[in-house]
């Protein structure tokens, strides 16, 4: 069951990264290798800390409109494709990774402080819930999608996923686990809402192109480098970009690669 591996990936980057001490002074070394606050980060003019810059979606006050538009457009796809079993599983997907990461992160998976962290580092939570958004409407519009466009939706939805975990993380608004667990939240959110549905509603094969998931995966890391960079720090750099990576390659994998292998399980077997 993928959902179970996802829930077990989770908890383990929670238990290694923030109930550790070594964990924990590994992420907080990435934060006093900067000079400096998020202004020296590549996408600081984007991200709508900026005086008077528009935040790009999801990012500061865009984070529960782009939830809210999200929503509003799975509803509306619903009735017109009166596709009720994959709307619902959709919705789930998105109401269970942004409500489940707002329990999870403010009373079921705390951050202990072992090693005296200073203060500015104890007020960040597990998982990230900017990150969440992106994962979580991609996941849902996969789900919704038709198997030959479902692999393009899913390009789309983990590069904007790379450009929002790299910059969440270079701009000191979350740790590279906490973006990480989001991912593997909703990744376990969606394997368990395509478990429950019935065989016929399940998504069939996607239709992916040879190339395709090499040109998605390598746009995702350029994405994620060029969102992570920093002026002041090439480590942290680096991690920012390989942490958003890996989600936007385990989203895509859940995405593209998990329904058609459960929807030729669940297939009939021909005569």
């Amino acid at each position: 069951m993928p959902a179970l591996l996802y829930t077990l990936g989770f908890l383990t980057v929670y238990l290694l990264t923030i109930c550790t001490p070594w964990g924990q002074r590994a992420e907080n070394a990435l934060f006093h290798l900067s000079t400096r606050g998020s202004e020296e980060a590549w996408i600081y003019p984007l991200s709508g800390a900026a005086y008077g810059s528009t935040p790009l979606p999801p990012m500061e006050l865009s984070a529960k409109p782009t939830l809210m538009v999200g929503l509003a457009v799975i509803v509306v796809l619903t009735l017109v494709r009166r596709c009720w079993w994959q709307g619902g599983a959709a919705l789930g997907v998105v109401v269970l990774t942004t409500g489940g990461k707002e329990v999870l992160k403010s009373s079921l998976l705390p951050r202990p402080d072992l090693v005296g962290a200073p203060e500015n580092l104890l007020d960040q939570g597990f998982p990230s819930g900017h990150t969440a958004i992106p994962a979580a409407l991609t996941l849902a519009a996969a789900l919704m999608a038709s198997p030959r466009l479902r692999p393009y939706v899913a390009m789309v939805g983990v590069v904007w996923l790379a450009c929002i975990a790299a910059a969440s993380s270079a701009m000191g608004g979350h740790r590279p686990s906490e973006v990480l667990g989001a991912a593997l939240l909703a990744c376990a959110c969606y394997g368990l809402a395509t478990w429950l549905l019935p065989p016929a509603a399940v998504p069939g094969p996607a239709r992916t192109p040879r190339a395709l998931p090499a040109i998605t995966l390598t746009l995702a890391l350029a994405v994620a480098l060029a969102s992570g960079a920093r002026n002041d720090s090439l480590i942290r750099s680096s991690a920012s970009a390989a942490a958003a990576f890996l989600c936007a390659a385990l989203v895509w994998y859940a995405a593209v690669g998990r329904p058609a292998r459960t929807a030729r399980r669940t297939r009939p077997a021909r005569d």
